[in-house]
């Protein structure tokens, strides 16, 4: 069973799709098949390994689901493991999935430099290796990579950021507010390729407003080393916005807002004000919670969103995510050329991966209903 061309349309995710090769819009892959019907007889119902950073997360156990399922309905056998944010553990169950003769593999890596000699192995076995979401770096041997935009990620977070404080209007034009606001900055973790993309994207949004002091960082910790937060662990961002919080707001300074790079830290960091006094509900005495921005729209996260706790999310439609990396595993399986769009973007130390990658949206109280209920990312009964 073949994969059509992941569009914009949600009909696309998550079904099998027709038996005509894919032809994209965006670019190709370097690989030239062989001959694909010789390759589909000779895959037919072999096993992809999937590989995925943790549990922690409803986002990953979303992926991993949904990409087992994209495999599944194409015939493939899978061994999805997760790795519970272990570096060691991933490193054995990689390799587990070599030995074990998977074909193909799909790997969101829980430390993007830790696997090379796994990668080395396969690639001596001829096994192709598809980076999901996280690139996979100091490697040659990383073949596809599928992810998101990650430096409009970032871009976006700043963004929402600079609207919910005022100093940009919906359409994105400057507005009249002058400031200036305290505001802090948090990164992802520094393992991951992708926080950078993130954390520069937004630092390259925010920068002429911190130069001109409409934007004060409180703290004076504005470089991604420190302001990353390991592991992307909710608790570390939680400790972190307490210790900001007694070390540069007493004596009746607040915090106007907070980018924040992710849900799960979202959440550490209201959990964190919530703690020292600042409320969503606003009033005469109150201290309300700033503008906090987030990522991923997970489920607890929307329902901060829509009481008024958390201002944003960044949505990234994961189940497009997981049919394009099935389809990228299909196409070698099958002998097929495989679909990218960006050849220039994504250098992991050693070559430039071919990518495909999705564009992600803005959410906040305002149009999550259109976005994520309409869309058919949640239900309304779950929010």
């Amino acid at each position: 069973m073949k994969f059509k061309k992941v569009t914009t349309g949600i009909a696309a995710v998550g079904i099998a799709f027709s038996l005509a090769a894919c032809s994209g819009a965006g670019g190709r892959g370097s690989d030239t098949p062989a001959s694909g019907s010789a390759a589909a007889d000779a895959n037919k119902g072999a096993l992809v390994g999937v590989a995925m950073p943790t549990k922690t997360s409803s986002r990953w156990i979303s992926d991993g689901d949904e990409v087992q399922k994209d495999l599944e309905a194409a015939g493939y056998k899978v061994d999805l493991e997760y790795a519970n944010d272990s570096i060691p553990t991933q490193v054995q169950q990689v390799g587990n999935m070599i030995t074990k003769g998977a074909k193909v593999l799909i790997i969101a890596s829980v430390d993007g430099t830790a696997l090379t000699d796994q990668l080395e192995a396969a690639a001596k076995k001829g096994v192709k290796v598809i980076a999901y979401d996280r690139l996979i770096n100091g490697s040659p041997n990383v073949d596809y990579y599928t992810t998101f935009d990650n430096y409009k990620v970032g871009v976006q977070q700043a963004t929402s950021l600079l609207t919910g404080l005022g100093l940009l209007d919906a359409d994105g034009n400057k507005t009249d507010e002058k400031g200036p606001f305290n505001i802090e900055l948090f990164a992802g973790s520094p393992d991951d390729n992708n926080a950078t993309f993130f954390f520069n994207g937004a630092m390259a949004t925010l920068k002429p407003y911190i130069d001109d002091k409409t934007l004060v960082v409180g703290s004076g910790q504005t470089a991604f080393n420190q302001v990353a937060t390991l592991r992307w662990d909710p608790a570390t961002a939680k400790a972190r916005m307490q210790n900001l919080i007694a070390k540069s707001y007493s004596g009746g300074k607040k915090v106007d807002g907070v980018l924040s790079p992710y849900d799960g830290i979202s959440i550490g960091i209201i959990s964190a004000l919530t703690g020292a006094g600042y409320d969503s509900k606003t009033g005469s005495g109150s201290k309300p919670l700033p503008i906090i921005t987030g990522q991923d729209a997970e489920l607890p996260s929307v329902k901060s969103i829509v009481a008024g706790a958390q201002y944003s999310t960044i949505y990234k439609d994961t189940r497009k995510l997981a049919v394009q990396a099935a389809k990228m595993a299909d196409d070698i399986l099958t002998g097929q050329q495989v679909e990218t769009n960006d050849t220039k973007s994504y250098n992991n130390k050693v070559k430039v991966v071919p990518s495909y990658l999705f564009q992600s949206t803005i959410v906040t109280k305002d149009n999550y209903e259109d976005v994520l209920i309409k869309g058919g990312y949640y239900k309304q009964s779950q929010l």
